[in-house]
């Protein structure tokens, strides 16, 4: 038993250090930031979506941007788009369950705002529906998927792909990707932190 959780641990800071030694996802993470910055500078707002641990992760991000990461400041439009139960549970029924993000999409989404799809195979069909919505309404996408990056992978304007087919890996490090991408925009908002180092 002991050694199995040793081993899951080491599994999971391999994926890390694959991670820190990929400079194309360094500087496509760099590059999010960017984005996010400048989409909240123009008054723009940033959706997430994804299903199961990933709808989780979606909405940690959210949190993390309209409440606070490390600096106490002022909110920041961001939501995940499955809080609505009423809504999803509705248009699951009447329409189809691969179309609760794009429905949604074609109503709030506006040209200059992000949505950040997380997919561990980068196929969910609800959000790749959701990434086609978004491109018709001239949005931004960034997706966070494993490896192959699936059918998200053409469909993204920027991808991070963590490198690795293992589901909880995959999220582990898409939620530390996401809390680097939370930090350094606050700080870029609002002034450096003096919580981390």
């Amino acid at each position: 038993m002991n050694q199995k959780i040793a081993d899951r641990i080491n599994a999971s800071i391999a994926v890390k250090q694959q991670l820190l030694t990929d400079e194309k996802i360094i500087s496509t993470v760099a590059t999010c930031v960017d984005i996010i910055v400048t989409a909240f500078k123009n008054g723009n707002k940033v959706l997430f979506c994804g299903n199961g641990g990933s709808a989780a992760d979606a909405q940690h991000l959210a949190a993390e941007f309209s409440g606070r990461f490390y600096i106490d400041r002022d909110a920041l439009p961001a939501e995940a788009l499955h809080c609505n139960t009423s809504y999803l549970t509705a248009v699951a029924n009447d329409y189809s369950f691969d179309l609760i993000y794009a429905r949604l999409i074609k109503g709030l989404g506006k040209k200059g705002d992000v949505l950040v799809g997380l997919s561990t195979s980068g196929n969910s069909a609800n959000i790749v529906n959701a990434f086609e919505t978004a491109k018709e309404k001239e949005m931004i996408t960034i997706g966070f998927t494993g490896f192959t990056g699936g059918a998200m992978k053409e469909i993204s304007d920027y991808l991070l792909n963590v490198p690795s087919t293992d589901t909880p890996r995959i999220q582990e490090s898409h939620i530390l990707l996401g809390h680097i991408i939370c930090e350094l925009v606050e700080e870029r908002l609002f002034g450096q932190t003096t919580t981390a180092s």
